[in-house]
């Protein structure tokens, strides 16, 4: 290990509490590692930490993010999700190996899919949109969390009317996934799309709204005008 793991984690323990990681715990249905510490003050934790180790050179900074993926605490991957965004302005497209990795190997709840995809995937794909198309890759996995992954890499630049075949491509392949957690995935993603261009939306929600999970829709919907949410929720 490390020694700038080490100390992380030495930091990490001694801020811990108890009651903190009790309550943290009710958000997830899976089990999960969790030392006990707020996400503002890891939050803190990374970038205190990251001013020290910026002058390490990209490739020596994702080899630390790894080290803490690896333990599998829910505040590491955090830091190590902070460090590698940190780093976007850096970004080859070798490095979608990496994030690949991560994300098949050690993203094993929300949080972690979620803190991953949204800045460091997301800000990736912008950077290099070629790489889209392995986002449909992900969108047929086995995994719930790589499926996941392949709509929640998307909340970002959805927003701003980027790539908007690819989410409603997403979409389509994900469309009547049983796992509630990949249909919150990509209800949350068209529901960023909607931000932009919310008569799309509407029209995708109401061509698939007698297949679509009732979760997924909700979701999707949320940004809509009342008027169209009813017309959604309604069964043709």
């Amino acid at each position: 290990m490390s020694d700038r793991v080490l100390t992380v984690r030495e930091e990490l323990l001694r801020m811990a509490d108890p009651a903190v990681r009790e309550s943290g715990l009710r958000f997830f249905k899976e089990p999960v590692s969790l030392y006990g510490v707020k996400g503002d003050a890891v939050k803190r934790l990374a970038k205190r930490h990251f001013k020290e180790i910026q002058t390490f050179g990209k490739a020596s900074i994702l080899a630390l993010c790894e080290e803490l993926w690896e333990s599998g605490f829910l505040e590491e991957t955090g830091i190590a999700c902070e460090w590698s965004y940190a780093l976007n302005g850096e970004f080859e497209p070798s490095d979608f190996e990496v994030f690949d990795r991560w994300v098949r190997q050690y993203v094993s709840n929300w949080a972690a899919c979620d803190t991953l995809c949204n800045h460091t995937v997301g800000t990736f794909i912008e950077r290099f949109p070629s790489y889209q198309d392995q986002l449909l890759r992900w969108a047929s996995t086995d995994s719930r969390w790589v499926r996941r992954a392949s709509a929640v890499s998307l909340i970002i630049p959805a927003r701003k009317g980027l790539f908007t075949e690819t989410i409603f491509a997403i979409a389509d392949l994900l469309l009547v996934d049983a796992d509630p957690m990949v249909q919150k995935g990509y209800g949350w993603m068209l529901k960023a799309s909607s931000e932009f261009d919310p008569e799309r939306v509407f029209a995708y929600v109401m061509q698939h709204r007698n297949t679509m999970p009732r979760t997924a829709l909700r979701y999707a919907i949320e940004k809509l005008t009342i008027e169209k949410r009813r017309a959604a929720m309604s069964r043709s």
